[in-house]
């Protein structure tokens, strides 16, 4: 299968792309309101949460270069300190930044 990226094409990938978002987070939305949120529920949510973001974030350490691995640590730092993630993201992509700037 091919679709062409030129013209509507990429307006169609977009769009299927967005409905394809939209099913899953609705879907998820329906499914969890079937399921009892017991403390073991919410036990599995939070471990789940924190194994998706290592599963993002060890291909890039491991694979990443020195500014990648210099941002991973400043956020990591930045977010035992200030326990926020919002300022731990940021100082890590400023950190990157300047070291690649250097």
């Amino acid at each position: 299968m091919s679709i062409e990226t030129a013209g509507l094409g990429s307006v169609a990938i977009v769009i299927a792309m967005a409905l394809v978002t939209l099913a899953t987070r609705w879907g998820g939305v329906f499914v969890m309101s079937y399921v009892p949120i017991s403390y073991r529920v919410k036990q599995f949510i939070n471990a789940m949460s924190g194994s998706v973001l290592v599963a993002l974030i060890t291909p890039m350490a491991v694979a990443g270069d020195n500014g990648a691995r210099f941002a991973l640590l400043t956020s990591a730092i930045m977010m035992l300190v200030v326990k926020k993630p919002l300022p731990a993201i940021a100082a890590g992509v400023l950190a990157a930044a300047l070291f690649r700037q250097l």
